[in-house]
C-alpha cells in the first residue's frame, strides 16, 4: 500500500479553497500512486481559529464538507483522511477526523480524546468513545488518533492490542515540541510494532509556529518518510508482512502481563 501524508500551511476560515486544495493534493497524490491522503488536525477550517469560529464552522460527520470530499476521493481514486470540527448532538463541537474511502463511503469518524491545553479545552469538548474497534480498509487495520492522543502510550497499546497494523495520527504540533514527531512517534511505532502515519502543519498560524516534520515510522521505528519544515507531500511504501515479521522477532504483545498493569487504569488514584 501506498500512503500519502500531505504537510501544508494553515489557511484559517476558508473552508471553500481547503476543499480545493484538497481536491488538488489528492489528484497529485494519486498520480504517484498513493492509495491514502492524510491531512493535518483541522484541516478544513485551521486550528487557531477561536471558539467563535469553530462554532460558526463545525459540521456534522455527513455534512456538506464531507459530501465534497466523498466526491473528491471517488474522482481521484484514492482515501482521505481529514480534520474537522465536528457538530453533534446538544451544541456539542469536537475536534475530529474522518475516513472517507476510494468509493465515497464514510469509513470512520474519531473525536479527539485528550484535550491540549487552554486552546483546545477552549474550543471543543472531549471525544469520550474509547471504542478501540479498527477500521478495516483494503487488508489493513487502521487505528485513529489526533495529535496529543498519541502522547499518551495507552493510547497506542490499545490500538495495537485490538489488532492495528497502521496508525494515522493527523496533528497541529507546534514549536518547541519537535521532540513528539522526531522521538516519540517513532517509539510509538516501534513498541507497538505497527506503522505510524503522523500529519502535522508547517508555518505560522496566529500566535502559533508548526514544526512541521511529519513523518511515517515503520514497525521498528525506522522513518520511511520524513518531512522538512515546509510543505510537502509525503510518500511510503507500506508491506503488511513487516508488521507480521516485527511482532515474531520481537514479541513485545504476546510478553505482556497485564495482570501487573492494573493502576495504569485505575481512575482513582490511591488505587496505585
Amino acid at each position: 500500500m501506498r500512503l500519502a501524508v500531505y504537510q501544508c500551511a494553515s489557511s484559517p476560515l476558508d473552508v471553500a479553497g481547503n476543499l480545493r486544495r484538497l481536491e488538488a493534493t489528492a489528484l497529485r497524490a494519486a498520480e504517484q500512486g498513493a492509495d491514502l491522503l492524510v491531512c493535518p488536525e483541522m484541516f478544513l477550517t485551521g486550528y487557531n481559529i477561536g471558539a467563535e469560529a469553530v462554532s460558526r464552522l463545525a459540521e456534522p460527520c455527513d455534512g456538506p464538507s464531507a459530501q465534497v470530499i466523498a466526491r473528491i476521493a471517488q474522482a481521484a481514486g484514492v482515501a482521505i483522511l481529514y480534520g474537522y470540527p465536528e457538530r453533534a448532538g446538544a451544541g456539542l463541537v469536537y475536534n475530529a477526523v474522518q475516513l472517507i474511502d476510494a468509493q465515497g463511503q464514510r469509513l470512520g469518524n474519531y473525536r479527539k480524546t485528550h484535550l491540549y491545553g487552554e486552546l483546545d479545552h477552549s474550543l471543543f469538548s472531549r471525544g469520550e468513545a474509547l471504542d478501540t474497534a479498527l477500521i478495516e480498509w483494503q487488508g489493513w487495520h487502521l487505528g485513529l488518533l489526533i495529535c496529543y492522543d498519541v502522547e499518551f502510550p495507552e493510547n497506542t497499546r490499545r490500538l495495537a492490542l485490538a489488532g492495528a497494523d497502521l496508525v494515522l495520527v493527523p496533528t497541529a504540533n507546534m514549536l518547541p515540541y519537535d521532540f513528539v514527531a522526531t522521538t516519540t512517534v517513532r517509539a510509538r511505532a516501534y513498541e507497538n510494532q505497527f506503522y505510524l502515519a503522523y500529519g502535522n502543519y508547517c508555518a505560522a498560524e496566529g500566535d502559533i509556529t508548526y514544526c512541521g516534520l511529519s513523518s511515517v515510522s515503520s514497525p521498528d521505528g525506522t522513518p520511511l518518510a520524513q518531512a522538512g519544515r515546509d510543505e510537502e507531500l509525503l510518500l511510503a511504501d507500506l508491506d503488511r508482512r513487516v508488521v507480521e515479521q516485527a511482532r515474531q522477532q520481537t514479541p513485545y504483545l504476546q510478553d505482556r502481563r497485564p495482570e501487573l498493569y492494573g493502576a495504569l487504569t485505575a481512575a482513582d488514584r490511591s488505587q496505585r
